[in-house]
Order: structure tokens, then sequence, then C-alpha cells
């Protein structure tokens, strides 16, 4: 009876370090580093088209409209008139005009042949000089007029809208018609800051039109407004297409598949990260205990998300086995997830074969939210 005590007490106390040592070994995590590197984010932005080149008629003489044969849709030659006013008023005075100027032609030579003989003075012919060029003047003035009263198109186009007729009287200024030229058209886009630092004039990109189907057309950044709105932080891109695919008309709905590279940003997994009434926070690895650490957060990028404030990149943070966790809870960890930025595993490239840079990593995000 006594040897089977001691062998009972001898298994128990075999037993317990093993216990001992389970109960101290801490639960298993999957880590990964906090990582600073740049992303390449694709954005899928809506616009609307528009002509690139557009012009408001205006006249720049009142008067009755007595010719405007145009309407909406019609085709137009560069130069073509467009609208005629009623001009004979125009065209009195300047035959009036005319008439003086010759007159006053005529006393200058008058006046010239009668210097050599004394018979006219300096005082005469200095105002029948000023008198020719007055009347020279107000002839140019009346041609100008006249002109006026024949709007000619600036360049070739269709008329986009008619909003006067034949026979109103319209004063100076008038808005009659609207010209554009449907063989190029553009879109403006509103892109965050973020996004719009690497963004470059000419740069090529895709513009996919709803009206049209999912095929995507072949566009160029036309130009990157300099000035960002300090209430939304996005600045404009102007992205041209040309050619127009057939089709293609000013006011439809477009999108713009837009890939830029973001300037190195401070990320970790968004499955790291946590929230409860205090904001966000997640699990920092200290040597093999878990760190409850608050965190402020910025941009979201498809499965990562920036790290503002809490974090260094010399850090780790648990991204799984994070359930049941708590601060100052042991831990043991299981893998370690490396993150190279999204890039492919390098490739050893053949002798002949110059080695290629490894494409930016990628995140595609739906048109709205932008960061």
């Amino acid at each position: 009876m006594t040897c089977l005590l001691a062998v009972i007490l001898l298994g128990a106390c075999s037993d317990a370090p093993d216990k001992q040592a389970k109960k101290a070994k801490g639960k298993q995590v999957e880590v990964t580093n906090v990582a600073r590197t740049p992303i390449q984010v694709t954005r899928i932005i809506a616009g609307s088209l528009e002509a690139t080149h557009s012009v408001e008629i205006f006249n720049e003489e009142q008067g009755r409209i007595t010719s405007l044969p145009l309407f909406e849709g019609d085709r137009v030659e560069k130069d073509a008139v467009l609208v005629e006013l009623d001009s004979s008023l125009i065209q009195a005075q300047l035959d009036k005009a005319n008439a003086t100027l010759r007159q006053a032609e005529l006393d200058l030579k008058r006046i010239r042949r009668l210097m050599p003989s004394q018979l006219a003075s300096e005082d005469q012919l200095a105002k029948a000089n000023t008198s020719l060029l007055q009347s020279k003047a107000e002839v140019t003035l009346l041609e100008t007029r006249l002109a006026h009263t024949r709007i000619r198109a600036p360049f070739a186009g269709s008329i986009s809208a008619r909003y006067r007729e034949p026979g109103d009287v319209v004063p100076i200024h008038t808005h009659i018609l609207s010209l554009i030229d449907p063989t190029t058209l553009k879109a403006r886009f509103k892109v965050s800051e973020i996004l719009l630092a690497n963004i470059q004039k000419d740069t090529q990109v895709d513009l996919r039109i709803d009206a049209l189907g999912d095929t995507r057309y072949p566009a160029r950044i036309l130009r990157v407004h300099p000035v960002i709105d300090p209430l939304t932080r996005q600045g404009v891109v102007e992205v041209e297409l040309n050619p127009v695919p057939a089709g293609a008309l000013p006011g439809q709905l477009c999108r713009l598949y837009l890939t830029s590279v973001t300037n190195p940003l401070k990320t970790i997994p968004l499955a790291a990260l946590r929230h409860d009434a205090r904001g966000e926070y997640v699990f920092r690895v200290d040597k093999d205990i878990s760190r409850q650490t608050r965190v402020k957060t910025g941009l979201q990028l498809n499965d990562r998300v920036e790290i503002l404030e809490g974090l260094e990149t010399s850090d780790q943070v648990i991204v799984k086995g994070i359930i049941g966790l708590r601060d100052g809870k042991p831990i043991e960890i299981a893998r370690t997830i490396p993150f190279d930025g999204g890039l492919p595993p390098p490739t050893t490239p053949a002798a002949h074969e110059p080695k290629q840079p490894a494409p930016v990593p990628s995140a595609t995000a739906p048109a709205t939210p932008q960061p």
C-alpha cells in the first residue's frame, strides 16, 4: 500500500510541470510588421462628358434679327454666317462717312496746292490733315459695326442651343446661339489630394461611357488643375477623349479608371484594427505579451489602413488570434506574415535579360468614397 501511494505521488509530481508549461505557453497568434511603402491605387471616378471647344454666340451690335437659319444639331463650317442683323441704318451712316472722307481728301489736296503760293496757312493745312484722319476713323468704326451685324462661326462645329428667332429685336450682348465642336470631348473629375500629386499631364487612361456599354476607350490627361478645394481636399483633373467613339455626346455619364501611386504610407492590415467605445486600437507585440495600443488611422486602401499615430515601423501587430485577447496576455507567435507591399516574388532574370523593376502594390476600390 505504501508503494502504491508513492507511485501515485510521483506521477502527480511529474504531470505538474507539464500543466504549468502548457498554461504559461500563451495564446497562439499570427503577426505582421507595420509597413511603410507607396501603394498603387486604381479609382473609378464618375463624371460627365462635355465639349472640349464650345462658345456662346453674343451679338456686338443691337438691332432686329433678319436671318437665323440654323437649329440645334445643324453642322456649320468655320466662318459660316450664323446670324444676320438689320444693317440698313449702319450702312446709311457708313455711306455718309465715306462721302465726308472723300470731301476731306479733296480739301487737303486743294490746300496743299495753295501752300507754295502762300494762299493757305500752316494752320489750315493742319486742320485739313486732322479732318481727314477723323473721317478715316469714322469710316473704320462704321465698317466694324457693319461687320458685327453678320456673326460668323469661329470654328467648325454643331449648333447646341438656339435662344432667339428671326424678327426678334435684341439688345447688345444678347445670347443668341451656342456652338460646340463634337469631334473632341473631355470630362472633369474630382480626385483626392492623396492621388493627385503623382498624376502627370498626357498620361494615358481609360474612360468608359455608360450609354455605350462596358467598352473602355483610350483617353489622356489633358490638364491637372493646380488648386485643391480646402473643403473636400480634392483637385480637378481634365481628361480628353480623342478620337470620340460613335454615339458619344456631351452630357453623358462616364467613368474614369485612374491608376496612381501614393507617397509612402505607414499601413497595417485592416484585420488588425479593433474598435471600442474609446475609439480604435490594435494589439501590439511586446516580446511575448500582447499590448492594447490606441491608434489614429487615415486613408483606407483596400485591405490596408494608414496609421497616423500610435505605431512605428519597427512594431508588430496581431492579425489573427485576436478573439479573447486582452492587454498583457501571454502570446506565442505561430507565424509572422510578411508584407512586401503586395509585390510579386522576385525572380532571377536570365543572363541576357535586364532585371525589371517590380510594380508598385495595387489596391482597387469603387468610385466613391474617394480617399
